[in-house]
């Protein structure tokens, strides 16, 4: 772990060093994310949930999916399940995952590819290992983030895209310590492949011991930090931060009363430490999360459920049924 990585981190685009007056964001908060299993039994950390909502906005979930190394006949995955309201991102740092879903799109992804599902007003998808992969086992890890949607795009047309970690942007830290993997979003005007409906930015970043990493982030962003394994600290105060912790920074977007004039966050590696970093702009609206559906109201989940059953939000492809 992770798969994409640099022999010589020196030739990589630098972050800028952050000038000594531009204020650093606090921790408000850091959790332990508790254990589960989802689909057909993988286990998973699920990262936000210890989290109040109202700091997570626009996100609604993300899962720790492994590490683990299964063996002969153990790895697993989803059946087909729908969604709507939101956007899905899966991203594999070691393993193999495939993606079908009724809108056509799909594929397989490995090794710091993602795929970026925009559920929209409906689709039906299903995620699992390969069969070559069950019957051999092997290494799977990976996350999922569930982004949210503002209600103006709830019902768009699903969309799928495909992101090849040769796609991926890397950059390095200001002292060279670190590996930035840009995903989707800008920082320090270098920006990711993903296309998303909801501002954000998302980026995996591996920290060398004593490394330092300062990231630029904008104002009127949220501010996550998820630890996907090893030690360090974060925050302009150091906060002890570990494996299996979320750190949540002060500042919520624009939203009155919840600003914040910090204007970079920062990590410090205590011993190699890999970390998901995500922000993006509050979309500031009523959430009605159910299951596989995240709405703005109970009436709007309740049809979400009808056009579910009535088969109107995709139909599983007759190859694949």
């Amino acid at each position: 772990m992770p798969a994409v990585t640099v022999d010589n981190l020196l030739t990589l685009p630098r972050l800028p060093k952050p000038d000594a007056a531009t204020p650093e964001r606090k921790v408000l908060a850091i959790e332990t994310a508790p254990s589960g299993f989802e689909g057909e039994g993988f286990p998973v950390r699920r990262a936000l949930a210890a989290i109040k909502p109202e700091y997570l906005d626009p996100f609604v979930m993300m899962d720790q999916m492994g590490e683990v190394d299964y063996a002969a006949g153990e790895p697993k995955g989803t059946p087909w399940h729908p969604h709507r309201g939101f956007e899905t991102v899966t991203y594999m740092i070691d393993g193999v995952m495939d993606h079908l879903d009724s809108n056509g799109g799909g594929g397989s992804i490995t090794n710091g590819d993602t795929q970026w599902m925009t559920a929209g007003g409906g689709i039906l998808h299903k995620e699992a290992p390969p069969e070559w992969l069950v019957q051999k086992g092997g290494l799977f890890h990976g996350i999922q983030l569930w982004v949210n949607l503002p209600g103006a795009k709830k019902m768009i047309a699903p969309k799928y895209q495909d992101i090849g970690r040769s796609s991926v942007v890397l950059l390095s830290s200001d002292d060279g310590g670190a590996l930035v993997r840009l995903i989707a979003g800008d920082v320090a005007g270098h920006v990711g492949p993903g296309s998303t409906q909801t501002p954000i930015t998302l980026l995996h970043a591996t920290l060398s011991p004593g490394a330092r990493l300062a990231l630029p982030w904008r104002k009127d962003f949220n501010a996550l930090v998820y630890a996907l394994s090893g030690r360090g600290s974060v925050g302009s105060d150091g906060r002890p931060f570990q494996s299996g912790q979320l750190a949540v920074f002060d500042g919520f977007g624009n939203r009155p009363g919840l600003t914040t004039a910090g204007e970079t966050i920062t990590i410090t590696a205590r011993d190699t430490l890999d970390v998901i970093v995500l922000g993006g702009e509050p979309i500031g609206e009523p959430v009605a999360h159910y299951g596989p559906f995240v709405m703005n109201t109970r009436a709007e989940l309740v049809q979400a459920f009808e056009d579910y059953q009535a088969g109107r939000l995709g139909m599983i492809p007759a190859e694949h049924a």
